[in-house]
This record gives C-alpha cells, structure tokens and sequence, in this order.
C-alpha cells in the first residue's frame, strides 16, 4: 500500500489513490464533506493574443468545459475582428462548451488622472457597451455572462482596518474595523484623501463606534466643511456685492461733489454719462461744458463708478454660479423650501437679469445682488465635497444600468448579463457592501429605464433587472483584506453580503498580502466557509460558473506554461466521474508519481530486465528505461 505500520506514506511527495485524504495540505478544505463536479469549473482564455479563437481551442485541449473568453485588455479586444467571434460561436456548438466573456477593465465612474466629468462616464459606457455588443455574437441565443469590474483605478474611497482597540468599559482588547482614511470628491470633479485621526472616530467615552457610526462622523465633518465652504463664497460674494455698492451709491448721491454741481446732476444723468464714458461718447463736450474746476471731478466721479463696477461684475459672476449650485443642490435632495425662495427671487428679477449687465441698471445691479446674497444665505448649504464612495457607486450604477438596458433594449430574451466583480482587495468599490450597493442601484435604475422606455409592467421590469445585473465574486481578491488584518470569518461575511447576487465566481489563490493568482489550494482562500457564505442566501450555487483565474503563475517563466486544471480539481477533490463517486481527483492525480514534475521509478528497474515483459522501451515514469520520452510521445511498444 506504500505504507508503514503507522498508515503514513514513505515515498516523499508520492500520491497514492488508496489514500482518501491525500493532499489535504493543497486542499481548499472542501472534502471530503464537499465536492464540486469538474463541469462547474472553467479556463480563461489567454488575454494577451488577439486570436482567442486559438486560445480557447487550447483551453478546450485540457478537458474544460466552460472557457471564459478573455477581453480584459481593451487594445486587444479591439483587435480581435467580427469573424472570429462568429467562428467562436460556431466551435462552441460544435464542441458543445458554456462560454462567458470578461469585458474591458476601464473605470465605470468616469473617474480618469485629471478628475472626472461627465463626458468621460459616457465614453467608459459607450466602451463597455461595444464590448458587450460584440462578444454576443459568440452567444447570440444565449444570456452569455459579461463581467467588468466594479473599479479600475478610481482611489480606494475608504481606508479600513481591523485592528485590536482597548474597551474603556471593560479594558479588554477586541478588534473593531476602523476608517482610517476617506477620499472626497468636489463639484468640479477633483479629488482629495482626508487622513482621520482617532480622535474624530471616538466617542466621548473614548470608544469607538461602529463602521456607521464612523461614516456617521464623517458626514458631519464634510457637512461642516460643506457649510464652512459655501458660507466662505457667500462672504467673498458679499464683500465685492457690499463694496461695489457702497461705492456706486456714493457717487449717485453726490457725496464728494461740490454743492452747485450735486444740485445741477442726478442719478439717471451720471448713469447715462458713465454709459457714455465707457463707449468713450460725448463725454468731452460735458466735461468741456462744467469748466475747468468741474472738470476734474466730473473724472474722479466716473473713474469711482467704473470701480465699483468692477466689483459688482466680480460679485455677479460669484453669484450666477453660486445660485446656480444652490438651485440644482437643491432640486436634487427635494427641499421645496430653500427651492421656493429661489424661485421666487428669480421671478422678481426677471426683468431685470437681460438688461443687468447694461451700464444705466449699475444701481439696479447692486441691490439686486445685496438681496440674492442674503436670499442664498437663508438656505441650506448645497454640498461642495461628497464622499468618493458615493459618488462612485452613483455613477458606476449609471453606467452599468445604462449597458444592462442597451444590451435588452437590443437583444431581448438572448440579451447578455452585466456581472459586476470586485477588483483587488484596496482598489476603489472592491468591498462586498460597494457591490452589493451598485448591483441594487443598477437594478433600480434599470428597473425605472425599462418601465418608462420599454414599457415592462413593474413586475416584469424588475425580474429583468434582476437577471440582468449581478456579480462575479472573486475570492482571491476579497482574499487580500488579510493584508488591512482581516481573517476568515471576516471574509466568509464579505461574500454572505453578495451571496444572492453572485451569477460567476472566480477563482484564485494567494496569501492575501499581493495579487499572485496562485492555483487554488496553494494560498490560504478558505473556499469552504466562501462557498457556504454564497450558497446561504443563493438557490442556484450548484449552477454558478467557476473559472479558475491564475495569471502568469504557470506562464513560461515559471512552469512552462501549462494549465493548472487538473491541480485544481484535485484541490477541490472533485470526482472524476459524473456519477459523482470514488475516484476523485484528489486521489487519483498523478497516482503513479509526487510533486510538479516526473514521478520518479515507480517500479524496480530490475524486475522488468530480470522477468522480461517487454516494458524495458517505455519511459522512466511506467518502469521502463527510456529516459525523456512521454506515454503519448509514439515509441512502439516491445
């Protein structure tokens, strides 16, 4: 049995079949209480060639019967031409495998090095909708799963730990998740992180709030600095309003002027005159006609009314774009109040505002802004900064509800499925509860787009959008929260947040510290309590496509390119027949040899040159002599 008396192995490294429990060390802890059969889990193809349909033929070479076909590198995508996808289809029904299609990485939220406008959302979505349009063709009467991830490069909106912290109340250590660090993005699109001290995260008894709780304080300092910001515009619009107007006012009224020249002016005749002024009309045959001592002072005062002028543009401009924040702030959060006085203060200028900017309306125009000015100091203050983590999920869900509708808007019943993954664990939106949020919002968003442009019954609406949008859930990526002090249980709950909306999973191992991609069972992912989590809250867990996800870990630089399938299926003891019986994997793979390479001299040379039998021209690995051959490498038996 290749046993001592104490039922252990004595050939190092050496895989024996009869041993249920072999390799429990590589094992992803499944069985043998759980096994999951081989037709659950898929290959990718390779994303560095534009000729997938090679690539999934090699794939499909190793015995996979689900190829994801790989796009995540834009450029290349877009190389791949039209036919080939259509061959793609047509080898996929002739060999009879599932595909699914891993879209571009590019950022949903728009968000780009410069900041983020709207324009760049747009052509993030137009983007992934092509991608989505065109990888259909390789299923057209299916739903082909697309997944894209939630984020590629926007900052990780919340930096959070789990750290050991002391109770006040009891003096005992116990580990509390802890923000540490929030980005914030302004209304222009420019982004900012903002260190928390502890401090700002305890309560007065020293103790630190949940993860709400923190968020909770949070928005309380960007409400402050919100209000700080728009109260330090109001003020600056006001100084320009109050000083432009103080001196206008000053002139119009003749304070400096002379008593025999203040009796002989008014308002609308300096008004007409500095109009005259500033097109350079008439304005000498005046000064002309008051004399050489009025002269002098004729030109003070104009020089004075231009100056205030300048301040009252100034402040008009401030004003525009600070009555233009507060009215769309407020239309978007609903407050009808602080609405109605916007509105009714823009129905009292009406008239007014085309002829504003007119020289003759300078006095207009400064009581006009004294009165907007206090008008926006009465409402609430609009919102200057929001967190980045909102921002994000509201745009990303745009984007994704937006391709989710094109896709059924075009293809109906065969329309492909938007699968949100979450990217490296410290990536912007790679949380569960970031997903789960998006997937919600998408759906919702979807939901509405579908009953108002499509027509769908409510009921209808929602199914659809509950088909069309959910997650691919990596756990190698949820894996590396190990890294910010996370542990099992803590990551078993990440994926019970998503476990409903999980539709693929992909799958890669690694110590949760870099993104190794190693083969499963070779990290520390704990893929039993993983898929415990998802299954809890997803009656479809045994339908879920798996595709294993390694990298470069076999690439050529390090073990000559292959394709860890079979290692795969052994870490997760899957049978080897669909009956779903003895043998499994685990045990059977490389029964006659150990570790990566080879598997030694099974047999004693000796007896096949002592006994005959014919085997002394096979390779080493079946007893025979012949070094360097292979089982399938064509040498004629003896």
């Amino acid at each position: 049995m290749g046993k001592d008396g104490y039922g252990n192995t004595f050939y190092a490294g050496a895989d024996y079949g009869l041993n249920p429990d072999y390799a429990s060390e590589f094992s992803t802890g499944l069985f043998p209480q759980y096994r999951v059969s081989t037709s659950n889990f898929g290959l990718p193809s390779d994303p560095r060639t534009a000729n997938q349909l090679k690539a999934i033929s090699d794939k499909l070479n190793t015995g996979a019967k689900t190829i994801e076909v790989s796009g995540v590198t834009a450029a290349t995508w877009e190389t791949v031409p039209d036919p080939h996808l259509e061959e793609i289809h047509r080898l996929k029904k002739l060999v009879g495998i599932d595909l699914t299609f891993h879209g571009p990485l590019v950022e949903p939220t728009g968000v780009t090095r410069q900041g983020w406008n709207e324009a760049h959302r747009e052509e993030s979505e137009r983007q992934m909708w092509q991608a989505v349009e065109r990888a259909h063709k390789m299923d057209p009467k299916g739903n082909l799963v697309v997944t894209f991830h939630s984020s590629n490069g926007l900052p990780n909106p919340e930096t959070k730990i789990l750290d050991e912290v002391v109770n006040p109340e009891t003096g005992k250590k116990e580990k509390k998740e802890i923000i540490k660090e929030f980005w914030v993005v302004s209304n222009d699109g420019q982004f900012q992180s903002l260190p928390l001290t502890p401090n700002l995260l305890m309560e007065s008894n020293g103790k630190i709030g949940s993860i709400d709780q923190q968020r909770d304080t949070i928005k309380a300092a960007i409400e402050k600095q919100n209000k700080d910001t728009w109260f330090n515009q109001l003020q600056n619009c006001a100084f320009h309003a109050y000083q432009g107007q103080s001196i206008v006012s000053g002139v119009l009224k003749g304070e400096k002027l002379d008593r025999g020249l203040k009796e002989n002016t008014n308002e609308e005749q300096w008004l007409e005159l500095y109009k005259n002024y500033l097109k350079g009309r008439d304005v000498q045959k005046v000064l002309e006609a008051v004399g050489a001592p009025f002269k002098l002072v004729v030109e003070k005062q104009l020089q004075e009314l231009a100056h205030g002028d300048i301040y009252l543009r100034d402040a008009y401009q401030a004003f525009q774009r600070l009555y233009n924040q507060a009215y769309i702030a407020a239309e978007k959060s609903g407050r009808e109040d602080d609405l109605d006085k916007l509105k009714k203060f823009k129905h009292e200028i009406k008239n007014l505002v085309p002829n504003i900017e007119d020289p003759v309306n300078l006095a207009n125009l400064s009581d006009t802004l004294v009165k907007g000015v206090n008008v926006l100091r009465s409402i609430d203050a609009p919102s200057t900064l929001t967190p980045l983590r909102n921002f994000g999920i509201e745009k990303s869900s745009e984007t994704f509800a937006n391709v989710a509708f094109n896709s059924y808007k075009k293809f109906k019943d065969s329309a492909p499925i938007v699968s949100v993954e979450n990217p490296p664990a410290g990536s912007g939106l790679a949380r569960a509860e970031d997903l789960r949020e998006i997937v919600e919002k998408s759906q919702k968003k979807l939901q509405e787009k579908l009953m108002k442009e499509e027509h769908l019954s409510e009921g209808d609406a929602k199914r659809q959008a509950e088909k069309l949008i959910g997650v691919t859930w990596d756990v190698g990526h949820i894996n590396m929260l190990r890294k910010f002090g996370y542990e099992d249980e803590q990551l078993a709950k990440e994926a019970e947040t998503v476990g409903k909306f999980v539709n693929k999973i992909h799958l890669s191992d690694n110590f949760g510290m870099e993104h190794t991609e190693l083969p499963m069972g070779m990290g520390n992912v704990n893929m039993k309590k993983q898929y415990e989590a998802i299954a809890k809250y997803n009656k479809r867990m045994g339908e879920i496509k798996q595709i294993i996800e390694t990298g470069n870990w076999f690439g050529p630089q390090a073990f000559g390119n292959q394709t860890p399938f079979a290692q795969s299926l052994k870490s997760f003891g899957s049978p080897i027949y669909s009956m779903k019986m003895s043998p499994y994997w685990n045990q059977a793979y490389a029964t006659s040899g150990g570790y990566f390479y080879g598997y030694g001299t099974m047999l004693p040379e000796q007896h096949f040159s002592m006994y005959g039998g014919g085997f002394s021209g096979m390779p080493k690995e079946l007893g025979g002599q012949m070094s360097g051959r292979s089982r399938v490498g064509g040498t004629p038996m003896e």
